[in-house]
């Protein structure tokens, strides 16, 4: 058989389908006629992966020789009254691919038939640029007599037995409690991860899922283009840990009819995370799916207004722009209570009493500091009383009943992303806010801009009601390219408050923060995660500083090469704060100056952002102490997290030779180390930052 090209394999294989297509009309490759090929053919393996099937069509994950799993029920259709549809092995089947994607590869072909008639076709792949990934799909034929409900379909599902030590989860899912995106599995512990609407504002996400113990790990997703209403359950089980992907959409699957699942990956890793992350965003990058390159400007430390919160006043801005920029910060991020409302988004003139010029007059004081101008906004939200729910009523998402989506932060109502008049009433505002008013970067913030609810509004003539949450990264991509029009080294800053990375809207992100972290330790595996789903010069802020551990944890964000941030208050605190502030406010005193100043100079100096961060060096979950490693201009990077250590470190990734190692934020030198022995004694609370550098680089 000639390779299958990819486009052909797509067309006949696109996601979640239930048709009445005729097997007669596939290519013979394709079809599952009953004979071909013995069950000791059903197995495809690459080196890193292998993947088995039984009689059952159950199938055995293999890596490097050593079996993971024994044969598991892993490719299932959910039958609505909760019984299992049986599968007897007829025919397999091994096809080269060359694919224009993705290179070439080799596909699986495994179909079995149950007892009422039901035909089910495995499809596994393999690509010689993406090994230990495979990408599966399952086409469901009913060829019975009397039709079938089904409650949906599960794929990739595995259990990993227990080894000391436990297991580690990374979930891409968003929570509504805005959870650890990287947490240990204790005893009990269940996670759906759905990507759909975990309430009303907070949904969506990337969608993979990942487990692991020490010596291995697995990691399930979609990999579709646009995105997808489907589940990535992790559980801990009595005999060790399981994950799977699934779909709670039900159909009729009637005689003749078939239903064709999602493509699913399933990747094997050794240490954490960090690698089958990569694979993801590789594989996706293939898909289309890239980050833009951002401008050099989304790698300078930002400061923040929002320390005055809604009630600033200019005044209480211009006054510390001299302190911002005097510390090295070089961003000015105009934040909420510009604005009359969120809606209407007309300029508050309590504030900027002649409007735009006085917008016009903000921005150019910024500049006149040396400092970038930056400006808040939160799309897809208009509050009650706004004259654009008056206006332009028929560009809110309504539910099934006719009832409104809300955004709690701020009591608003929901804009639908995939009608046109939205879309164009916002590209309108970030040109204006770009173009006129002069703002050189926005901050697009709001837990709701990760995913929105189906929408069933008339007015809209959707093509179904999922168009909503499948073309909202369209609509970003539309802010992002108005606002290159209007200024070609604009930064777009993505902030989805607490959610997880909603990953289908990278090509639109310029810069992704920590979003409201309730943790430095969520300042950091976000970073990591980040790091991985973006890819080279990655544009990752540590948010605000004050959100992490004793408000001041700037280790966290320089460590792992994020990007800096606070929102120091000058010469005082606000007198009108929202909610109580913090022990010491926000205020920047002389303290606080001598150590804010000590860490700009540190991440200037070194920009580890644009650094090579080196993510499977270490295990974010087994290590101990916490290490990140980055790779920058000739030197290696370390950031060791503990609360208290004392011991022996391992600097990991260093070259032959020689190295001299720094204590970077204490400025002493520890003495040299090489790659044959590259552990140093050291004591240390909280965190160390070392550099490594060739001896004869420093001498």
């Amino acid at each position: 058989m000639p390779p299958i090209e990819r486009r052909t394999l797509l067309k006949l294989m696109a996601g979640s389908l239930v048709g009445g297509a005729s097997w007669a009309a596939l290519p013979p490759a394709l079809a599952a006629t009953g004979r071909g090929g013995t069950l000791a053919d059903a197995r495809l393996e690459d080196g890193v992966l292998s993947i088995a099937f039984d009689r059952h069509l159950h199938t055995r994950i293999a890596s490097g020789g050593k079996r993971l799993t024994p044969y598991q029920d892993s490719e299932r259709l959910l039958l609505a009254d909760g019984g299992a549809e049986a599968f007897a092995f007829t025919a397999t089947q091994q096809l080269p691919l060359d694919d224009l994607r993705h290179g070439p590869g080799r596909q699986l072909l495994v179909s079995g038939r149950s007892a009422r008639g039901i035909e089910k076709q495995v499809a596994v792949s393999l690509f010689d640029r993406h090994p230990g990934m495979a990408i599966l799909q399952v086409r469901y034929r009913n060829q019975g007599a009397t039709a079938v409900e089904v409650a949906g379909w599960r794929s990739a599902a595995h259990e990993l037995a227990d080894t000391p030590g436990g297991f580690w989860s990374y979930s891409g899912a968003t929570h509504t409690d805005r959870r650890d995106w990287v947490q240990p599995l204790d005893g009990g512990f269940a996670q759906r991860n759905s990507l759909g609407m975990d309430s009303s504002d907070y949904g969506g996400g990337t969608p993979v899922a990942n487990i692991w113990r020490r010596d291995a790990g697995l990691a399930v997703g979609h990999v579709e283009p646009v995105v997808r209403l489907l589940d990535m359950p992790v559980r801990r089980t009595d005999g060790g840990a399981s994950i799977a992907i699934e779909s709670r959409v039900p159909v009729v699957l009637s005689p003749g009819q078939t239903l064709v699942t999602d493509r699913v990956l399933l990747s094997v890793h050794d240490g954490d995370y960090f690698a089958p992350l990569t694979l993801y965003r590789e594989f996706m990058r293939a898909e289309g799916i890239v980050a833009p390159l951002a401008p050099e400007s989304a790698f300078a430390p930002i400061w923040c207004a929002w320390g005055y919160e809604r009630d600033f006043n200019v005044e209480q801005i211009l006054a510390t722009l001299p302190k911002a920029r005097e510390l090295g910060f070089e961003w000015a991020v105009l934040d909420d209570g510009w604005q009359t409302n969120e809606g209407d988004w007309h300029i508050d003139r309590h504030k900027f009493p002649r409007g735009d010029e006085d917008m016009r007059a903000f921005t150019r004081a910024v500049r006149a500091q040396g400092m970038r101008p930056r400006l808040w906004l939160a799309p897809l939200a208009a509050d009650p009383g706004s004259d654009v729910l008056h206006e332009h009523v028929d560009m809110l998402l309504l539910d099934e009943y006719g009832a409104f989506q809300t955004v709690t932060w701020w009591n608003a109502l929901t804009q639908c992303p995939a009608y046109q008049p939205t879309i164009d009433f916002y590209v309108a505002l970030v040109k204006k806010a770009i173009g006129d008013w002069g703002f050189e970067g926005l901050k697009l913030d709001g837990q709701h801009l990760n995913a929105v609810a189906p929408c069933h509004n008339p007015a809209h003539d959707h093509a179904h009601p999922n168009e909503s949450f499948e073309k909202l990264a369209d609509f970003w991509s539309a802010i992002h390219k108005a606002a290159r029009e209007a200024n070609p080294e604009a930064v777009v800053e993505l902030c989805p408050c607490g959610t997880a990375f909603a990953f289908h809207n990278l090509p639109a992100t310029d810069q992704f923060p920590s979003s409201d972290p309730l943790s430095s330790w969520q300042v950091r595996s976000k970073g990591k995660s980040m790091k991985a789903l973006i890819g080279e010069r990655s544009s990752y802020a540590g948010d605000h500083v004050e959100l992490s551990d004793g408000g001041a944890d700037f280790a966290s964000s320089v460590g792992i090469g994020a990007v800096i941030s606070s929102k120091f208050t000058w010469p005082r605190d606000t007198q009108t704060p929202t909610a109580p502030l913090p022990p010491g406010g926000y205020v920047l005193t002389p303290e606080k100056e001598a150590l804010w100043r000590k860490w700009v100079g540190l991440y200037r100096q070194h920009m580890l952002p644009k650094g090579d961060y080196l993510g499977s060096l270490y295990d974010i979950g087994f290590d101990t102490p916490e290490a990140h490693a980055i790779a920058r201009d000739g030197s290696m990077y370390y950031a060791f997290y503990a609360n208290t250590w004392k011991g022996r470190v391992e600097l990991r990734g260093l070259g032959r030779g020689r190295h001299r190692v720094r204590d970077l934020f204490n400025d002493t030198e520890l003495g040299t180390v090489d790659a044959d022995d590259s552990t140093l004694d050291v004591a240390f609370s909280d965190f160390l930052l070392l550099q490594a550098t060739p001896v004869d680089a420093a001498a």
